[in-house]
């Protein structure tokens, strides 16, 4: 065996009566069912032994057992030999090893995820189980709203985009530890959309679905109801698209805006024909997987799967078990049939230093995800706002801001309320 002066010593047996019988009795497989495993480890404790004679006698002369490999993660940190065992390996013969290509299974599973438990602090449980759920009348019938929080302290109003609810749509975000500390200053009032509430009975047939203009009209009702004078918007998608109509409404009764993907045109052809089929076919068949896929897209984005395959599929469960399939048809319909804003940055035949009397009011905070199919209808929303108290904001590496990055919107949405004077928690 090599030494570290580059010579070679001679294994014992190895004399001229010998004949070379222990060099190839020690340098070949045991006749016995040796496992690879102990192999390694015999071989490994022989060269351990050229370098140390002293050692290799109190290793290999041990009553018969086998050198004990001890590495790095054995020790502690001042040097002394841990008391842990590792497994056993299976064992297979140096035949099967060869022929079958096999290697005994690190077993480091069993040492390495021991104490690990699965946690899920986001569960959708906990913010239904935290809300008082209200039933509000409106003019268009009722609608579901759900208070978290203390009823004096100033009011954040939410709504949700196709295919959710408040549950779905915002449990994880506001369960976020960072928001929860940020909600003691707070209190949320959930708005959902007419129908769309997990297990809701079918809408009669007579029944005809508020517009999207009428919808935002239904949250006067909701101000009404609570007593509340002026409310903070937080709004995905389809709800950000409600509560602008509302601010361009009522501009005294919303203090500030964080929206994510809002659009602020009329649906496009490719849309209005998609969406079109979607709600024919949500009326006639029910849930179809033309309709979760289209949906999918509208939340995640291309390649989903790619990011968070579990996220996936708990919001592929809920669109094919959560969601009535003739209300939600109900409220896509209405949707495709949104007219445009009609705000703008400057009003026509003006100079590019007067801002137009029709564009939003408030402070707004325009985000979107890097991975969204909305991302231009973000910057064409962004165009149409005053930049002096607007901001837009990209967040990388997600589709679905709210579930995927839930730290960077929290804070960032902290800071947005500091600057308005909301929140002064630090």
């Amino acid at each position: 065996m090599p030494q570290a002066e580059g010579g070679y010593v001679s294994l014992e047996g190895t004399g001229a009566n010998n004949n070379g019988q222990s060099i190839y009795q020690s340098t070949t497989e045991p006749t016995g069912p040796v496992s690879v495993f102990e192999s390694v480890k015999r071989a490994i404790g022989q060269v351990v032994g050229t370098n140390n004679a002293h050692d290799s006698d109190d290793l290999l002369n041990n009553g018969g057992r086998q050198p004990v490999i001890i590495g790095s993660r054995d020790r502690d940190k001042t040097g002394k030999t841990l008391n842990t065992k590792m497994p056993s390996a299976p064992a297979h013969t140096a035949e099967e090893a060869r022929l079958l290509g096999t290697m005994p299974v690190d077993p480091m599973d069993d040492i390495e995820l021991r104490s690990v438990q699965l946690q899920f602090p986001h569960a959708r449980g906990s913010i239904i189980d935290s809300c008082d759920q209200r039933r509000v009348a409106t003019d268009k019938g009722e609608i579901l709203v759900a208070i978290q929080g203390d009823t004096s302290k100033p009011a954040i109003l939410t709504y949700h985009d196709l295919g959710l609810n408040y549950a779905t749509s915002f449990a994880g975000f506001f369960n976020y530890p960072l928001m929860r500390g940020l909600l003691e200053n707070f209190c949320v009032y959930h708005v959902t959309a007419p129908g769309q509430e997990e297990g809701a009975p079918t809408l009669p047939e007579d029944y005809v679905y508020p517009t999207m203009d009428e919808l935002a009209n239904q949250l006067l009702f909701v101000l009404s109801q609570f007593g509340l004078k002026s409310v903070i918007g937080f709004g995905i998608g389809a709800g950000a698209n409600i509560l602008c109509r509302f601010a361009l409404a009522h501009p005294d009764k919303v203090g500030a805006m964080c929206l994510i993907n809002c659009v602020s045109t009329q649906s496009g052809w490719i849309e209005w024909g998609y969406q079109s089929f979607n709600a024919r076919f949500l009326r006639t068949k029910g849930m179809t997987q033309g309709v979760i896929d289209y949906l999918m897209w509208h939340h995640f984005g291309r390649n989903p799967e790619e990011r968070n395959h579990d996220l996936v599929q708990i919001y592929k469960q809920h669109f094919e078990r959560g969601v009535n399939p003739t209300n939600l048809a109900m409220l896509i319909n209405s949707y495709i049939h949104r007219n445009d804003l009609n705000i703008a940055r400057t009003p026509t035949g003006t100079t590019t230093t007067e801002t137009s009397a029709t564009t939003l009011k408030m402070p707004i905070m325009n985000i979107t995800g890097a991975l969204s199919p909305h991302v231009d209808d973000t910057v064409t929303f962004n165009g149409r706002l005053d930049p002096t108290n607007s901001t837009w904001m990209k967040i990388s590496d997600c589709a679905m801001v709210l579930e995927e990055q839930p730290a960077k919107l929290a804070e960032a949405f902290r800071l947005f309320l500091q600057g308005e004077g909301y929140d002064k928690s630090q």
